[in-house]
């Protein structure tokens, strides 16, 4: 099954348990998938990838508004958006913990025989690909500057 409908089978399951919160956020969700396929020229059918990378701009989203709201002193608001957040978060994949992506570094790093942090652009470029989505890219940005700096 798709993850687009995944997504569609537990917004009707949360219309018929009327979760209010999971059946807005799936539908802010839904909203933002239909919206990325007649954004182009051409409609388009969205794949696993493309709703997954909507996922995780939804996610951001929502912890930037959750900060937003903190700061301005309105719990209520965060609170809400913290809710959602956690819905948005059963979608994603697991998220790789930081010794199994120190070690990914690591490897990449002795493979590409890199001696200096001037290349961390070439070191990213492999990670982020070995670990798509997986990882947050500030996480891996992290280890990779550590990991240079170490040289």
């Amino acid at each position: 099954m798709s993850l687009k409908s995944q997504l569609q089978s537990d917004l009707t399951e949360a219309m018929k348990a009327r979760d209010e919160v999971k059946v807005a956020t799936l539908r802010l969700l839904k909203a933002a998938t239909m919206k990325f396929e007649v954004s182009g020229k051409e409609k388009v059918e969205a794949t696993d990838d493309d709703v997954l990378k909507i996922l995780k701009k939804e996610v951001k989203q929502r912890q930037d508004s959750i900060e937003q709201f903190e700061a301005g002193n309105r719990h209520d608001l965060a609170e809400i958006e913290r809710k959602q957040l956690a819905v948005l978060e059963g979608y994603l994949p697991t998220q790789m913990n930081a010794d199994e992506l120190k070690a990914i570094v690591q490897a990449i790093i002795t493979g590409t025989g890199t001696k200096s942090p001037s290349d961390m652009g070439k070191v990213m470029g492999l990670a982020m690909k070995k670990v798509a989505g997986q990882a947050d890219g500030s996480m891996v940005r992290e280890m990779v500057q550590k990991a240079l700096t170490a040289l």
